[in-house]
């Protein structure tokens, strides 16, 4: 790091990672006024019918799906295919770790200036706790470079989020919950929501017992492990939450289809 002029230089990729950042913002408010409302218009006539609360939830859901799929690829390239993270998950290579968390970085950025100017229609202080949380995260990983692959594996719990919220649209688009779209889609949400939230945190947390303790663990500042260990617990603690509040949607709208099968088929025999 070289200083000049009484000034800090930043060196060429932290320079990179900065813009990626910044083109990440620009791009997903971009896509939340401009792109979403355009193409949803015609791809969907029920937009149109829609609330001014609800077409701005639409757009705000429509971007989210849209970071989700882009990040969780990312994510698996790198979990499957970069040695240097997965090797030293503290301190391995960050390159391509910090490219995708600027990217979720200036997507976190623009959604919670979303949420704020948009708080009666989208307002929800869960997320803005979760977005804070990971925000609080992220600054070390971009910062100092530590803990890419546990800042990685965080990331594999986007790919929940198309289901999540494909039932939003659904429902409001008028679909009977007892739609088999809809039951199709609820019965994956599910599946899918509690594969990259809940069934890996064993993993997650016994990666992280491995390494505590080790030389590389506290060549992590305070301050980090702090941002480590509390970000990781409230988010689980979100996510076990979310995860009983879908498995008993889920498990009602399957009961409540069971239920309406006996019911239909004694009305097709009295026909």
């Amino acid at each position: 790091m070289n200083i000049r002029w009484g000034r800090v230089a930043m060196d060429p990729f932290s320079q990179l990672i900065l813009l990626i950042s910044v083109v990440s913002f620009c791009t997903f408010q971009w896509l939340f006024h401009s792109v979403s409302p355009w193409v949803s218009s015609r791809i969907s006539p029920g937009f149109l019918k829609l609330t001014l609360k609800q077409k701005i939830e639409w757009n705000s859901r429509t971007v989210s799906t849209l970071h989700a799929l882009l990040v969780g690829l990312f994510c698996l390239y790198i979990l499957f295919f970069d040695e240097a993270v997965n090797q030293d998950p503290v301190w391995g290579d960050p390159t391509l770790v910090k490219i995708n968390v600027s990217i979720t970085t200036g997507y976190l950025i623009s959604d919670l200036l979303l949420i704020f100017y948009y708080w009666r229609a989208i307002g929800d202080k869960f997320f803005v706790i979760h977005h804070l949380a990971a925000l609080y995260a992220y600054y070390y990983v971009l910062g100092q470079g530590m803990l890419p692959y546990f800042a990685n594996f965080r990331l594999l719990a986007e790919f929940s989020t198309p289901c999540v919220n494909q039932r939003w649209f659904f429902e409001v688009l008028g679909y009977p919950k007892a739609s088999k779209p809809n039951m199709a889609n609820g019965v994956l949400m599910a599946l899918v929501f509690f594969l990259v939230r809940i069934a890996v945190m064993p993993v997650y947390y016994s990666r992280m017992c491995s390494v505590y303790g080790t030389e590389a663990f506290y060549k992590v500042s305070f301050g980090g492990r702090s941002a480590w260990i509390f970000s990781s617990i409230c988010l689980d603690i979100m996510n076990v939450m979310w995860m009983h509040k879908i498995a008993r949607g889920c498990y009602k709208v399957l009961r409540s289809s069971r239920k309406s099968k006996p019911e239909s088929q004694e009305n097709g025999k009295t026909d």
